[in-house]
């Protein structure tokens, strides 16, 4: 299970607002989606990174699929961002506070075949859909139900995309896809895939 970090990124200002939810709730809610909001801005640029430097034979379908990937992640960077807002929180989006605050694994800057930055984006993305679930979690034992759906619309989405991502490395014989570490091997797409190991809790 993902542990949710209680850090505060853009400090404990809570501006007042009519607002029904609690102060308390509301200031620990936005520390809450500001870690993921931090998050959300290091996958929009892991998926980048990927859409600008994938080379190989399946160069024009992964370059077009980072890119969805990409826009997705920026549509949730603001629906988090703008609810941190609504309950009276301040948004830490700076691309500094992200990297500052960001839960995320490293992007492999030697990531250069179509499967080394599938299995690299199909893993952040993994994470942060495992992050999103935790917050979720967290919210609703907050009893923040509007926020609860936000995440939850987050995590769906970020889902579809893993699918859509994790389907490149997928087949009959390699049923799921190659470790989500196998992006550091050094010989590229030449290597066989391996199986994915089970999450542990």
């Amino acid at each position: 299970m993902v542990e949710v970090k209680l850090s505060k990124p853009a400090g404990d200002r809570v501006y007042s607002t009519r607002n029904a939810l609690p102060g308390g709730v509301r200031a620990e809610v936005s520390t809450l989606l500001n870690l993921r909001l931090a998050d959300a801005i290091d996958l929009s640029g892991q998926a980048k990174q990927a859409h600008w430097n994938v080379k190989g034979p399946h160069f024009i379908a992964l370059h077009h699929l980072f890119d969805e990937v990409y826009h997705a992640i920026v549509g949730h960077v603001d629906l988090l961002a703008e609810r941190v807002v609504q309950l009276g929180g301040v948004a830490a989006g700076t691309v500094r506070l992200a990297a500052a605050h960001s839960t995320l694994t490293e992007y492999p800057r030697d990531a250069v075949g179509g499967t080394e930055h599938v299995n690299a984006l199909a893993s952040a993305l993994a994470e942060f859909g495992a992050h999103m679930r935790e917050t979720n979690s967290a919210v609703v034992g907050l009893r923040d139900e509007d926020t609860a759906d936000i995440c939850t619309e987050i995590s769906r989405s970020v889902d579809k995309h893993l699918w859509m991502v994790e389907a490149h490395v997928q087949s009959r014989t390699n049923p799921q896809g190659l470790t989500t570490t196998s992006w550091r091997r050094n010989d590229g797409d030449a290597a066989g895939p391996e199986p994915l190991p089970g999450r542990t809790a």
